[in-house]
């Protein structure tokens, strides 16, 4: 049995407009996959139904064959599934610190040892403990993103576009975190743009288009495939 699987998933924004038109895709514990596509294929579509944050009018999602199809996202996210906005994903006018914190806003015990994770993970959050999340630079808020919901202690880290308006530097950095992420054992759905770096780094991968899966493979595969390059990586048959 899968961790999580996506059955033939129907969602959209506004009425009787399918932005996903029947997307299958599957998890397993511990794995990292990537969802790629171009641009309005649907994948932060699908990240947000995932979450809870859309509702799907056809299909089901179930995370270890328990359905979770229509759960709101409260209690998704007590399921064990954390997610990551592109955007607006950190409380600007609080701490780092105080970020973290609300990141553990349904956790009942004691939160130390969640936040030395994080801060083992990211010590640069350590350092920057005290300051503003506002202040901090695109790459440090990004990981503060995801520190935040690592403060659950989630089964599954779902990130949307977790390198957008990032310098190629800060991209390496953040993909690094990703990665160490993953091997601490949280299984993680990377929706990504940058095609060919979340290919490489994943085990599996999932190309998107018009609100469809329409390839799948392990990440390699699929960075090395062709049709896949030239329709999806830019990749030209005489570059391949």
């Amino acid at each position: 049995m899968s961790l999580l699987q996506v059955c033939d998933v129907y969602a959209g924004y506004i009425p009787d407009v399918d932005i996903l038109r029947g997307v299958s895709i599957r998890l397993e514990a511990g794995e990292l996959i990537a969802l790629i596509g171009p641009n309005g294929a649907g994948k932060s579509t699908l990240a947000k139904t995932i979450a809870g944050l859309l509702t799907p009018r056809r299909g089901t999602i179930t995370l270890e064959g328990e359905d979770i199809t229509y759960l709101r996202p409260n209690q998704v996210v007590k399921k064990g599934i954390g997610y990551v906005p592109q955007i607006a994903n950190v409380f600007r006018s609080l701490t780092v610190e105080e970020n973290l914190d609300m990141g553990a806003f349904i956790t009942s015990g004691n939160i130390t040892a969640l936040k030395q994770r994080v801060y083992d993970t990211f010590p640069r959050l350590w350092e920057r403990r005290q300051q503003r999340a506002g202040t901090l630079s695109g790459g440090e808020r990004q990981m503060l993103a995801m520190g935040r919901a690592m403060m659950l202690n989630p089964r599954i880290l779902v990130l949307d576009e977790p390198s957008a308006a990032l310098s190629p530097a800060l991209v390496s950095d953040v993909f690094a975190k990703i990665k160490e992420i993953n091997a601490q054992g949280t299984a993680i759905i990377l929706v990504e743009q940058n095609a060919r770096k979340a290919l490489a780094m994943s085990d599996r991968g999932y190309v998107l288009e018009m609100g469809k899966d329409r390839y799948e493979g392990l990440g390699t595969d699929l960075l090395n495939d062709p049709k896949v390059g030239e329709l999806y990586l830019g990749i030209t048959r005489a570059q391949a």
